[in-house]
């Protein structure tokens, strides 16, 4: 597979229910860098994976609703506990449905097959989510 990464931060405010996450329960605020990684089989005709201008504007465009909010208070949000493990989801599903817009351009609607999300909240821990969108993946 073949594979190529964009990545942007989100600055984000949030809190975390239950005892596990001793002072993390109280509102505090996490700065993220967001990787992206879009993975196909064979490259296209001009030899890339994707567009990286345009992977970079639909992560912007992804990460746009959650940067300088408290996820507490959004509805999408509402009764989860917004660890890192659940952000990774969450904008994988929104990075998905952009390229399933054909956000990316060319032939990566049909030909990217696996996305990975890693979110690095600090240099020595992260999170990630990864998952086939198409059966080659």
């Amino acid at each position: 597979m073949f594979s190529v990464t964009v990545s942007n931060s989100v600055m984000i405010a949030h809190s975390l229910a239950g005892d596990i996450f001793g002072p993390a329960q109280r509102l505090h605020g996490a700065t993220y860098v967001v990787e992206i990684t879009m993975s196909r089989r064979t490259l296209d005709e001009n030899g890339i994976v994707a567009d990286i201008g345009r992977a970079a504007a639909l992560l912007g465009d992804v990460l746009a609703p959650l940067s300088y909010r408290n996820l507490d208070d959004l509805p999408e949000f509402t009764g989860r506990n917004t660890t890192t493990e659940v952000l990774a989801k969450d904008i994988f599903d929104r990075f998905v449905a952009g390229i399933r817009e054909d956000r990316l351009g060319g032939d990566a609607v049909d030909q990217v097959a696996r996305v990975g999300v890693t979110l690095r909240e600090k240099p020595d821990a992260w999170a990630a989510y990864e998952a086939a969108i198409r059966e080659d993946g």
